[in-house]
Order: structure tokens, then C-alpha cells, then sequence
């Protein structure tokens, strides 16, 4: 990353910390990615090779900027979906300071209806860090979105175990690979990140402030 980059990325994390801390109102809040899980997220583009990525909840853009970094070193590109107005206008300003504007397609929008409207197959890796309790009935547009052998990567798959089981249940009994569980323990997050790149078929809970859950949908070959 550039060191403007670089910069902007710390000014988001001082403003997300500041303005989560203040703000009781939860569409007003940015919610944001740690550093760490958005490093973890760049190497999973960068291993998979996921040149389309869409993601799912962009708040004020401060995890789209990690995986456009990512998928501009890779010759690729994110679409990234929000609904809220004041989050759109946050994430608009953000992506025009960074340079990564031309790596990034903004869509404001329900994601239902993004993914509804989605040609098959068209995403090698979504990332969904949004309202968890609709992740169920997105399921069916999730999987045919995702191209075979592609990745879903879930936030706050453990932290919020209520609010995720139902959509890792019908995930992990539909006809994908069988699902594989591994509970990572590290000395750091960060090393945590860097272990927990597995290949299809094993999908990986990591033990990260904000835990992912990755899915390997469908079969690459």
C-alpha cells in the first residue's frame, strides 16, 4: 500500500474507534473491520486470486479499501454495497482520497435486490459484514453469485453466534463440501490472519477480534 493509503486507512481507524465510542444510534456507526482482520482480508484476495469481489455492508469504506488494494495488485476490482445515505457519502469522500476510485464500483442499495439482479457465478470472493439476520434468505443469490470454488467470507462468525448460526446451519447442510470447523488459538490476531489461509475445501473460523467465517461454495473443477 501507498503511504497515502496508508494514512487514510489510520484516520479511518482513529474515527471509527472515536465516533463508535459517542454514538449510541447504530446506523450511525461505523462498526469498521480491525486492522488486522482487513490485512487477513487482503491475503485472501491476493491467495485466491479473487480478481471480482463484492462486498456486502461498506459502511464508510474503511474494509473496501483493503480489499481494492488487494484486488488492484491482482488486476481486479470490488463492488461494494450500502444502503445508508450518510455511510454512501462517508465512503464516496473516502474512496476519492485514496486512489483506488477506479478499482471500485459503489452501489447504493438493498443487497437482496444486488444480489437478485446479479448475473451466476460472476464474484470469485463476498464478503458480508452486514444486518446478520437476513443472511438467510440471501443464501440462494450467495451461492449462485459466487462462481465454483469461490469464497464467502463471513464477519463476526463467533461473536455473534445467535445471530449467525441459522445462516452457517443452512450453509453447512446444503449441497456444498462438508464443512470443516478449525478453532485457531495464537499468540496475536495478526498471526492468527496470516495462519488461517486454507485452501478449498476447508473452511476456517479464526480467532480474531472480528471473527470470520469462510466458506468455499461449490467445486472449482
Amino acid at each position: 500500500m501507498t503511504n497515502p493509503l496508508d494514512t487514510l486507512l489510520a484516520e479511518l481507524e482513529q474515527f471509527g474507534q472515536t465516533n463508535d465510542a459517542t454514538t449510541t444510534d447504530r446506523p450511525r456507526r461505523m462498526l469498521n473491520i480491525t486492522r488486522d482482520t482487513g490485512e487477513f482480508l487482503a491475503v485472501l484476495v491476493r491467495a485466491f486470486v479473487a480478481r471480482r469481489v463484492l462486498e456486502i455492508g461498506t459502511s464508510n469504506g474503511y474494509s473496501t479499501l483493503w480489499l481494492a488494494a488487494a484486488a488492484r495488485a491482482i488486476g481486479g476490482a470490488v463492488t461494494t454495497v450500502e444502503l445508508a445515505e450518510y455511510k454512501i457519502g462517508l465512503a464516496t469522500a473516502n474512496f476519492a482520497r485514496s486512489g483506488l476510485n477506479p478499482y471500485i464500483t459503489l452501489v447504493q442499495d438493498g443487497a437482496g435486490r444486488v444480489l437478485a439482479r446479479s448475473d451466476d457465478a460472476v464474484f470469485d470472493l463476498i464478503f458480508l459484514d452486514s444486518e446478520r439476520p437476513e443472511y438467510p434468505a440471501w443464501w440462494p443469490d450467495l451461492k449462485r453469485v459466487l462462481r465454483p470454488g469461490g469464497l464467502l467470507v463471513v464477519d463476526n462468525a463467533t461473536s455473534h453466534p445467535e445471530q449467525i448460526a441459522p445462516f452457517v446451519a443452512l450453509a453447512s447442510t446444503t449441497e456444498l463440501r462438508p464443512p470443516f470447523h478449525a478453532e485457531m488459538a495464537p499468540s496475536s490476531p495478526s498471526k492468527m490472519n496470516r495462519a488461517g489461509v486454507v485452501a478449498p475445501p476447508e473452511p476456517v473460523i479464526t480467532n480474531s477480534a472480528d471473527v470470520l467465517e469462510t466458506i468455499p461454495v461449490g467445486s472449482a473443477g
